[in-house]
This record gives C-alpha cells, structure tokens and sequence, in this order.
C-alpha cells in the first residue's frame, strides 16, 4: 500500500475531500472534520487516522504504531511504516475513522451533506438499531 492506496481508498467514502493542509499533509475530511491524514514528504510517520478509546490503546501498543501527535488526545494513532498493519485491518480501521466522524458531525452539517446526495448519512448504531427493530 502506498499514499495513492490511501487516496483512492479514502476517497472512494461517501462525501470525502481533500486538501493539502500545514505544506506536506494531506488530509481527508468529511463535513469538513479530518478523519485521515498522509504525510507526502519523509516524516517520522506516514499515515494517521481516528480511532475509538479501545483500539487507541490496543493499536498504540503495537510495534510501529505510536499516538499521533498533537492528536493523540482525540485518540489518533500514526503508522510509522506503510507495512505497520494488514491491508485488510488498515481499511477497517479508515472506515471506522470516517464512521467516527460521521457520528460526531452537527446536526446542521450531516443534514447538509444529506442534502447534496439525497440520502441521509447514518451512524452504525443507529442502522443497527433499525435492523434489529425490523
């Protein structure tokens, strides 16, 4: 996997942007809050990306997976090498990056992306909860 990899990937999420921001980063955003982020020059780490409490504390103790930083408190982690996880886990893990962010958005601003597709972003739980009740 590589920094196109994680583009294409992270792009192909509903309602997910751009841009470069700070000069080397680029970041992908969902109603305008990040949700990943790729270093585009040789840094310490490469890729980071939001993850709930749990998997913070499980990810961070692992070999080549360190709290991001300046963001390790909103419980990012940043991969120190394209090879620190599985392919198949890294995507969960992006999915869930974006889900949690989704989640998090204001009523205001998911009603707004709603609104430019014509179908109503859902959290997990709540499609869950749907599912369950059917």
């Amino acid at each position: 996997m590589n920094i196109d990899w994680v583009r294409k990937y992270c792009m192909s999420m509903p309602h997910a942007t751009e841009t470069v921001q700070w000069s080397d980063d680029l970041v992908f955003k969902v109603g305008g809050k990040m949700f990943a982020v790729v270093v585009l020059v040789p840094a310490k780490v490469w890729l980071s990306f939001k993850c709930s409490p749990e998997e913070f504390a499980e990810l961070t103790e692992r070999p080549r997976i360190i709290p991001a930083p300046y963001s390790a408190r909103y419980y990012w982690v940043a991969l120190e090498t394209q090879d620190a996880l599985p392919l198949a886990e890294l995507e969960q893990l992006l999915r869930q990056s974006y889900r949690l962010v989704v989640e998090k958005l204001p009523k205001k601003a998911s009603a707004a992306l709603s609104a430019t597709c014509g179908k109503r972003i859902q959290s997990t739980a709540r499609r869950s909860a749907r599912r369950k009740a059917r």
